[in-house]
């Protein structure tokens, strides 16, 4: 059985670029019978940057409802808060007391920023740590990531090594899955989809802000009747994203003879939208009016998570000296 684990931010409502790129992907990884999955919302991760703990909660609320309509299993997958396994912390320490200060300096996550020393919170500076002690803590194998978080897999992997090195074998190093075939979902602006871009396009949206999103894709200026390059449209792009391919080919062609304006394009995106996630959408709006039902799945997959958590940090604790004398 191979473990992996896949953290999941809580910084907002995830787009088309999230459910395309990370969470289907994710949900056929737990679909192999071979892989227990485990998925936790870093909701700690996002004290970090914290503007109000109110939208933290909304967002955790909106990220589990997606991933739920989408399909996750919490039968055969926990899928848990960050904040809500403890161990997490204790854990962390633990690393941290093993973790090198030029590990953190060199670090993307702080180097980035470290311009502005004052805008530069302790949680930034250790966030590598907090990172390896929620994959460590649960014996994980694989862990996918994008090259942005190759780097802190490499930290997570080290730490693992020093600790086993210092104090015994203890801990699984795990290893980073990095799909190099990762589709690159193009925003409403033709830069890659992002929160932080304000370019994204939300499935989950109601259908009038949905139409809004999709209308507001970026085109050039060629008038109804002229020829158009689908290889240069954002809105063609898209569309073969989700489309199969004979569909594919039917908009190419219209495309390519005229008379098909970027207006056509777009109705036909939203149609295809509406159609391809019909049913995500229901079970989403469903489940985001049982917040209480939300938040019985999330606990039910904490019990399970703390289960596994406690019996790897039960190990730390003994290789430490720290377990009760009997």
């Amino acid at each position: 059985m191979t473990r992996i684990l896949t953290g999941i931010q809580n910084s907002g409502m995830p787009h088309l670029g999230n459910v395309l790129g990370s969470i289907l992907p994710a949900i056929a990884l737990s679909e192999n019978q071979k892989n227990q999955c485990f998925y936790f919302i870093a909701d700690l991760h996002s004290l970090t940057s914290m503007t109000s703990t109110d939208k933290l909660r909304e967002a955790t609320l909106s990220i589990a409802a997606a991933w739920l309509a989408c399909g996750l299993d919490t039968e055969r997958h926990p899928l848990y808060r960050q904040s809500q396994v403890t161990e997490t912390c204790e854990m962390m320490w633990y690393l941290s007391c093993l973790t090198p200060f030029p590990m953190l300096a060199n670090a993307h996550s702080f180097k980035e920023k470290s311009q502005n020393l004052s805008n530069v919170n302790a949680g930034l500076f250790t966030y590598p740590t907090l990172m390896a002690a929620d994959i460590l803590l649960y014996d994980i194998d694989l862990v996918p990531v994008g090259k942005d978080q190759k780097q802190h897999l490499e930290i997570c992997r080290d730490l693992a090594q020093s600790f086993n090195r210092t104090l015994g074998e203890t801990l699984v190093a795990p290893k980073a899955s990095i799909d190099t075939r990762v589709m690159t979902v193009p925003g409403t602006d033709g830069r890659k989809m992002s929160k932080s871009y304000g370019n994204i396009i939300n499935i989950f949206a109601k259908e009038k802000e949905l139409k809004k999103q999709v209308m507001s894709i970026v085109t050039d200026s060629k008038p109804l009747g002229s020829p158009k390059d689908p290889d240069t449209c954002h809105v063609f792009h898209l569309y073969s994203l989700l489309a199969e391919p004979s569909q594919i080919e039917t908009i190419k062609a219209n495309y390519l003879k005229g008379g098909y304006g970027y207006g056509h394009a777009k109705k036909a995106l939203l149609e295809l939208i509406l159609t391809k996630f019909e049913k995500e959408r229901a079970h989403f709006d469903s489940l985001i009016k049982q917040p209480k039902r939300i938040e019985e799945i999330l606990k039910e997959g904490e019990v399970k998570a703390q289960k596994v958590a406690r019996g790897v940090l039960s190990r730390v604790r003994k290789q430490l000296q720290f377990d009760a004398l009997s």
